[in-house]
């Protein structure tokens, strides 16, 4: 009897094209209060968010690179020669059809529209600084669902964008989020009114096209009293020898008894500086999930957080981290516990490849008046070779006798007999090292919806070629 192996066919560069930028608004390289001017001209903003810019540049320039991170990485970073705006000027488009071919051929090439068709919902695009194709079905939109950019939402929801835009994340939290706030453009803005439970997840992608670019994107979900809702984004960029930033703030508000879960998978390639401050704020019996895959990128720093500020508030952080040569994935959580019977658990699954590091940073904070507080933190690494480095700086505060938390760690590496026996059954060295690498992490990923499944396990895979010897 002879058995048949189906390979799959994976375009490994899937994400690493690029087209000739032909932008008709460019805000030059440099950062200034004259950049913001133009930022703030060209988006037609009004009075208050400039000056919210200007105060954002002030502080920005004010506060030193962080110290206690990656201050060597950091330090490669030149902000007087990144770009911090580009954009065609093109609002939008509301249908395929009117989409720039160019960029109708780059989500093409990415399986965006495809991903629409299985969810319905819709889908955010973002193409360098604004967003290119924006489309939410009328499922959706008929239950008062929001669902549009960031600028529209300034524009056309002011009242309910600008009471808790900056209220989770302020502008001063650091360096980085200070930075955005001075130059954001772009990123998501959902609105679920209370008690609608948005059944399909809504999605974005986001996509660095130029060089020497800075994506700065700002992204607030509010889901009202007892609603629910998933969003999901992917991000990519093709290989430049230049440093690119993409610097974002994700602001989650979850009303008394709403569930949001936010799932990031992102692809960036290996010379992206991934800044990124991530933060919820739970109020009662609410709920709020962040599933976060981290590949790719020269250094990602990202620590996604909840702030527990309601009774019987759940937060959770699902990571999932992989470092190949010449990364730092430099990622973990934050778990602020600030009402009673409040629960936390942070799941952390790290692989370092060849020369790769990770690091798993976290934080769980429990204040000595509070009772029935519970937190679990699991940190699992697997290095892959012997020059691949894990780290871990978990820093927990308990205080009072009525709270309690357990944290685990473990650091492991692949067994050669597992490989062997693998390799006894047919499969190359590779293969044997891409399935266990898959089961390590495989207890995760279910958690995923099925197709982001499915592209974190042809990641892992192309990752993992050449990782062996």
């Amino acid at each position: 009897m002879t058995t048949t192996t189906t390979q799959i066919e994976i375009d490994r560069d899937k994400g690493d094209f690029q087209y000739p930028e032909q932008h008709k608004y460019d805000a030059g390289t440099g950062l200034s209060e004259k950049t913001i001017d133009y930022i703030c001209d060209v988006k037609g903003e009004d009075d208050w968010i400039r000056s919210f810019r200007k105060r954002a540049l002030k502080v920005f320039e004010s506060k030193p690179m962080p110290t206690h991170w990656a201050t060597k990485d950091l330090e490669n970073i030149d902000f007087d020669k990144i770009r911090y705006y580009l954009a065609d000027g093109q609002r939008a488009s509301r249908s395929w059809e009117d989409v720039p071919d160019d960029v109708k051929e780059t989500f093409e090439r990415l399986g965006i529209p495809e991903n629409e068709r299985k969810f319905l919902a819709g889908v955010e695009a973002q193409f360098d600084s604004e967003a290119a194709y924006s489309n939410i079905k009328d499922a959706v939109a008929k239950d008062g669902v929001i669902f549009v950019g960031s600028t529209e939402g300034l524009l056309k929801h002011p009242d309910i964008f600008r009471k808790w835009f900056g209220k989770v994340i302020p502008t001063g939290d650091n360096k980085f989020s200070a930075l955005n706030s001075a130059v954001f453009s772009g990123g998501s803005f959902i609105y679920v009114p209370p008690g609608v439970k948005v059944s399909h997840p809504l999605q974005a992608y986001f996509r660095i096209n130029a060089e020497n670019f800075g994506q700065f994107e700002r992204t607030l979900i509010i889901a009202d009293e007892g609603s629910e809702v998933t969003y999901m984004e992917g991000c990519t960029a093709p290989k430049f020898d230049t440093a690119t930033l993409h610097s974002a703030v994700v602001e989650l508000v979850a009303m008394p008894g709403a569930k949001i879960e936010y799932i990031t998978v992102q692809n960036w390639a290996s010379n992206v500086y991934n800044l990124v401050t991530k933060r919820a704020l739970a109020h009662e019996n609410s709920v709020v999930k962040w599933i976060d895959c981290n590949i790719g990128s020269r250094l990602t720093m990202k620590y996604p957080g909840v702030v527990l500020k309601g009774r019987k508030a759940r937060g959770e952080v699902l990571s999932i981290a992989l470092a190949n040569d010449d990364q730092h994935q430099d990622t973990g959580a934050k778990m602020i516990h600030a009402a009673d019977e409040t629960t936390s658990n942070v799941i952390s699954k790290s692989i370092s490849v060849g020369e790769g590091r990770s690091t798993y940073r976290g934080q769980v904070h429990m204040p000595k008046h509070l009772k029935g507080c519970k937190n679990n933190t699991e940190c699992d690494a697997l290095l892959i070779n012997s020059n691949s480095r894990t780290d871990t700086y978990p820093a927990i505060t308990v205080r009072g006798d009525d709270n309690s938390v357990q944290h685990e760690a473990s650091v492991s590496k692949v067994s050669a007999e597992q490989i062997f026996y693998m390799q006894q059954r047919g499969l190359s060295e590779g293969e044997a090292m891409s399935l266990s690498v898959n089961g390590f992490v495989n207890d995760l990923t279910r958690q995923f919806p099925m197709e982001y499944s499915v592209e974190l396990k042809r990641l892992i895979e192309l990752e993992m070629e050449g990782s062996v010897g």
